[in-house]
């Protein structure tokens, strides 16, 4: 069958996880191929990670011999019957005595060793003891710790450094293990490009094997990448063949879905068995499992939140079954979750979540859900998973996290929501530099969401930038309102340029916000809440607009760097946000206005360890020289106190 006859797939299931799980573990077993690993043997130092393929018995005892335990002599324990301070023993060297090191052999017709700070010397050859000893005093007798012929290591067992020492104490010298299960890596798709080539619209990095392939490796399996795959139906059948030949399992990213030229379904169905295409998971929904040969071969989503996941859901309990180990379920912990988030009914959803401890409570906060935003996988904490029959999770509802990192890291990160800006960024860096148990988690959900979640106790800080239209002041009547309960601190970060961010060279020729009602322009906006939305829509009030006049009003981001990419890509002509933004995108900035973004801090927070450290880095020289750096800022002002408000003024 040639390329050209064949036509769109569409998902031939949609079935909830278990069901699938359940489907290609009977599907695999059929057609045997959830096999255990045959043996290898390897020297120990190569053998650490490594499962054990057989029982490990002890050939030598450890010790092999009865050995002293102290410096001192070695005696016979009958000879100090007696000895006390007043009535002190003496021992003749050589007759009744021999000096001992720690290690050395107990000399035959000796069983016992008396440490040499309590021995007494009378003269070259006389010892005075004070106090008797028992039989095999100081001793490790032979097989104190191994003896010989026992068992060391059950079967499937996975090895660690101290085993490694055991089993050479034991006089074993090398191990049986499990052979890793080769994972055959197939990135497929025409636009993939290798890292370092020239970028051209269209093209995309392939870096999806890395991830992979790194994963796979983690949990004992050998990935072997192979190159791109174009979209050739012949071509990709024959490396798939390939594949399936000289790897234990096989792995096809990209092609899963129901596009034009995505074959993996028809692939796998005219190769062998098609057991799911498409499970009730998000992301991850076109994820293919099926059996070639007798091989596992599963197509996974290209997105890259959408592989990691599907992987880790499909990909590892496989290789944890050909090694015959059961890597130890993640760490779970109960934290408040802080955004109200709609889910589709009928899909498991897995959301990825930053944590923070705020006061007693452990916080939630959701990442971008998006399945190509691979960033979200680097700044995970953990997993929240939205059961397939719920419409989503609200403010403040306890859930169940599953950790990706260590709890103590989680309990040393400073939660901050509010309004993004590219100094938080490089204070999170500098945080981290300076003190490795610390992160800062900052989630970007506008000043206004920053102030909600302070005032609610969900937060350590929120970064804000609310102009007053009345007063001509910022933040301060924006924290009476919506911050009640809570004594804070507000302190100064910056003074920032706001402007439009428009493409290198300014082509449309953009010069102030009046060009808003331009109807030949595209706008690209910052989410409802935002103190740049709100700025925005003061600004159009000034000029007697309405947001209805603005082509793009309504396209939202939650980023200055998002806006500034809308702008980039040429989904926008252009958006109003920082200068370091624009920068950071190489386009150009027209200046409008300076505005003041400060951290509003509640008290019991300002005074605590946990923020003394991220504290001193704003007060710092370094932080002001480096955001002076970036452009469009003035840090004057920066770690002043603006204000100190208590509770309810």
């Amino acid at each position: 069958m040639t390329q050209h006859q064949h036509t769109r797939r569409y998902y031939l299931s949609d079935i909830p996880l278990d069901e699938a799980r359940q489907n290609f573990a009977d599907a695999l077993t059929a057609a045997g191929a959830m096999r255990l690993m045959p043996a290898e043997t390897v020297s120990l130092d190569q053998a650490r990670g490594r499962v054990t393929a057989e029982p490990v018995w002890a050939k030598v005892s450890s010790p092999h011999y009865d050995a002293a335990a102290m410096d001192g002599i070695a005696v016979l324990a009958r000879d100090t019957v007696g000895a006390t301070e007043t009535s002190p023993v003496r021992l003749k060297l050589g007759e009744h005595a021999v000096w001992v090191d720690t290690g050395d052999p107990v000399p035959e017709g000796f069983d016992a060793v008396i440490m040499v700070e309590v021995v007494h010397e009378v003269d070259e050859t006389t010892l005075e003891i004070q106090s008797a000893v028992a039989p095999y005093n100081h001793v490790r007798p032979l097989g104190e710790d191994i003896v010989a012929t026992e068992l060391l290591l059950p079967e499937n067992y996975l090895l660690r450094p101290m085993d490694l020492g055991a089993c050479a104490a034991a006089g074993i010298a090398e191990l049986p293990v499990r052979r890793k299960p080769t994972v055959a890596v197939m990135p497929t798709g025409t636009e993939l490009v290798q890292i370092g080539s020239p970028l051209k619209p269209g093209d995309i990095i392939e870096f999806n094997s890395l991830i992979l392939g790194g994963m796979v490796d983690e949990w004992g399996g050998s990935s072997v990448t192979r190159q791109p795959v174009s979209d050739d139906y012949d071509r990709l059948k024959a490396t798939i063949q390939e594949a399936v030949a000289t790897s234990d399992i096989v792995v096809i990213n990209a092609g899963s879905s129901a596009g034009l030229e995505d074959y993996t379904a028809s692939l796998v169905e005219d190769l062998g068995e098609l057991v799911v295409h498409g499970a009730a998971i998000r992301p991850g929904h076109p994820v293919i499992l099926g059996v070639v040969d007798g091989t596992p071969v599963l197509g996974i989503p290209g997105y890259p939140v959408s592989a990691a996941l599907t992987c880790d859901l499909f990909l590892k309990p496989l290789v944890e079954q050909m090694l015959g180990v059961r890597v130890p379920a993640r760490e779970r912990i109960t934290a408040t979750f802080t955004r109200k988030i709609l889910s589709p009914m009928g899909e498991d959803e897995f959301v990825r979540v930053r944590l923070g401890r705020v006061g007693e409570r452990l916080i939630a906060t959701p990442i971008q859900r998006g399945a190509g935003v691979v960033t979200s996988l680097v700044r995970a904490d953990g997993l929240v998973v939205v059961p397939r029959l719920s419409e989503g999770l609200d403010t403040g509802q306890g859930v169940t996290v599953d950790l990706l990192r260590p709890v103590e890291d989680v309990n040393g990160n400073i939660v901050a929501i509010g309004s993004h800006d590219l100094t938080l960024d490089l204070l999170a860096s500098m945080l981290h530099r300076d003190n490795g148990v610390q992160s800062l988690s900052s989630a970007n959900v506008g000043s206004l969401g920053g102030l909600v979640a302070v005032g609610r106790g969900e937060a350590h800080l929120a970064g804000t930038h609310l102009l007053d239209e009345d007063t001509g002041e910022y933040n301060l009547s924006y924290v009476r309102r919506y911050v009640q309960g809570v004594d804070v601190v507000v302190m100064n970060l910056v003074h920032r340029l706001q402007g439009l961010i428009v493409p290198k060279g300014n082509p449309k020729e953009l010069s102030s916000l009046s060009d808003l009602a331009r109807e030949d322009l595209a706008f690209v906006n910052r989410q409802r809440g935002s103190g740049t939305r709100m700025l925005l829509d003061f600004k159009l009030a000034e000029m007697g607009m309405t947001p209805e006049q603005v082509a793009g009003y309504d396209r939202e981001e939650y980023t200055h760097l998002s806006v500034a990419a809308a702008v980039a890509g040429g989904r926008a002509d252009f958006g109003l946000g920082i200068l370091s933004a624009a920068r950071a995108m190489d386009l150009d900035f027209v200046p409008l206005l300076s505005e003041q973004y400060d951290l509003v801090i509640p008290r019991e927070h300002y005074d605590s360890d946990l923020l003394a450290p991220l504290l001193n880095l704003i007060r710092g020289d370094e932080f002001k020289s480096q955001v002076d750096a970036l452009g469009g800022y003035d840090t004057s002002g920066t770690g002043t106190v603006v204000a100190e408000i208590r509770a309810g003024e």
